[in-house]
């Protein structure tokens, strides 16, 4: 497990009067091993095959707690699910979901975020949050067509 989320996790635990267990320890290595966005049930399905005790609520409240200690950003894309995504320090990234497969692709470019600092700057706005999400098909799904 990534030694500083495993740190983070604990110091935010400490703060508020909770416990560290073995179960979260566990849910949290395997929810950065995971890499990509995924859904309580799918972190489940993965959790359970070594460690068959821990139960779906377990998994739902860990993933919550996560989020709020800023180690787990929750996403709400456009298919209606919540999808969770390992929030790496100091990182940002954008995404493209395929309304055909549901793939997400992330990306990064500067340009974009130079261009939304100057929106911003020119109106005054200081950004404190953004998240940019485009919707299309992605190369797999335009071919079937």
């Amino acid at each position: 497990m990534n030694k500083t989320a495993g740190l983070q996790l604990s110091e935010y635990l400490a703060t508020q009067g909770l416990r560290s267990t073995s179960q979260r320890d566990a849910i949290l290595k395997a929810f950065i091993e995971v890499g990509k966005h995924l859904s309580a049930e799918e972190l489940f399905a993965r959790v359970r095959k070594t460690h068959p005790s821990i139960g779906y609520a377990t998994i739902y409240r860990t993933l919550k707690l996560l989020a709020k200690a800023g180690l787990a950003e929750e996403r709400r894309f456009e298919d209606g699910f919540t999808r969770f995504e390992y929030k790496k320090p100091n990182a940002h990234h954008d995404h493209l979901i395929c309304t055909g497969c549901g793939s997400i692709i992330e990306f990064e470019n500067e340009g974009i975020e130079a261009l939304q600092q100057d929106v911003a700057s020119k109106n005054g706005f200081k950004v404190q949050s953004h998240k940019l999400e485009l919707y299309g098909l992605c190369a797999g799904c335009q071919q079937k067509l």
